[in-house]
């Protein structure tokens, strides 16, 4: 039986979760047991859902996704991200940060509840994605649909493994030395962010840089690799490494006050991490949620965002976030 908008339900690692038993805040719970969807919003609101169902998605049909028809609005237009560019800069050049990664939320009116079961079908065609997952949680308030291709966390026993994206063009030919660059900064801040909680020398990078071709666009992808120190959980993991080095800067402290300053309106669940956890079996895999969208409030939202280094050029960053939300908007529109 295919899932309603009314229904608790969540699609992640192609199993589809349903009869919801339990919602929680409390990150300890993925360390006790049962099979759990995890939502972390930017902003650090956690939702632990533990369903006592996880299939196949049934065959058929899914029900046809009602396009978005309204106009689509900016949290910051062309002239207001530029400009934020620009201040990033003036902050590198005082020494204060040295990248900071900022983003604009687009949204557009969206009533009524929207169906996300349609909206995961027509997104695995129009824009499939290794880390695809879709959180109907009507029970807690959260509608959240992720066609995210970043690995934020991905846990097998005591392994922890990171695959930080920076640098992003529309083919491989348009990769710059400024992502090279930029990617690099991340995969250090990563290893850091591990490194709090590894067993000491257990952190690792492997493929620096390596080229991913993913729909209409190509991004440079490194993979970070480290085993846990004993007793170490997920309540230790997520305080450790959320939000992703990806989507905040270096230094993060730093990277997290100008993007207070400057970004108008909070991210929620773009930018967090969205996934599932298996906690009997101590497995469990979290995505960056970047090209996601989020239902609130009768309006459907879609972040978008630039990595900003001394070496960037303001309007290109723009650019950059466009291309990021072209064919997604497309699916939905």
């Amino acid at each position: 039986m295919i899932p309603g908008p009314d229904d608790d339900w969540a699609i992640a690692g192609g199993w589809l979760y349903t009869d919801l038993q339990e919602l929680s805040d409390d990150p300890r719970r993925l360390d006790g047991a049962g099979r759990w969807i995890v939502v972390q919003t930017f902003e650090g609101r956690l939702v632990c859902a533990r369903f006592a169902t996880a299939a196949v998605p049934p065959p058929g049909d899914a029900p046809e996704w009602t396009p978005v028809t309204g106009r689509w609005t900016s949290s910051l237009d062309k002239a207001a991200y530029v400009g934020a560019v620009e201040t990033v800069r003036d902050r590198i050049a005082s020494g204060d940060v040295y990248q900071v990664n900022v983003c604009r939320i687009l949204s557009a009116e969206l009533e009524p509840v929207p169906d996300l079961y349609a909206l995961a079908a027509a997104l695995a065609r129009g824009n499939p994605a290794p880390y695809a997952a879709t959180v109907n949680l009507p029970s807690a308030g959260l509608r959240v649909a992720s066609a995210s291709p970043e690995l934020f966390l991905r846990r097998d026993g005591d392994v922890v493994v990171s695959g930080p994206i920076k640098g992003t063009a529309p083919t491989r030919d348009g990769l710059t030395d400024k992502d090279g660059a930029e990617n690099v900064m991340i995969v250090d801040l990563v290893r850091n962010d591990l490194g709090r909680v590894a067993v000491t020398g257990s952190v690792e990078v492997r493929d620096l840089l390596a080229v991913e071709e993913h729909p209409g666009l190509v991004h440079l992808v490194s993979r970070v690799r480290a085993r846990l120190d004993e007793g170490k959980t997920w309540a230790d993991l997520l305080a450790a490494a959320a939000p992703p080095g990806s989507v905040t800067g270096a230094p993060k402290s730093s990277a997290l006050r100008i993007i207070g300053e400057l970004e108008p309106v909070p991210r929620g669940a773009y930018c967090g991490a969205v996934g599932w956890v298996d906690a009997d079996r101590q497995i469990g895999s979290l995505a960056v949620a970047i090209r996601t969208f989020e239902w609130s409030d009768g309006r459907l939202l879609l972040g978008t965002g630039a990595g900003i280094t001394w070496g960037s050029d303001a309007y290109r960053e723009w650019e950059e976030t466009e291309l990021k939300v072209s064919r997604l908007i497309g699916v939905v529109s």
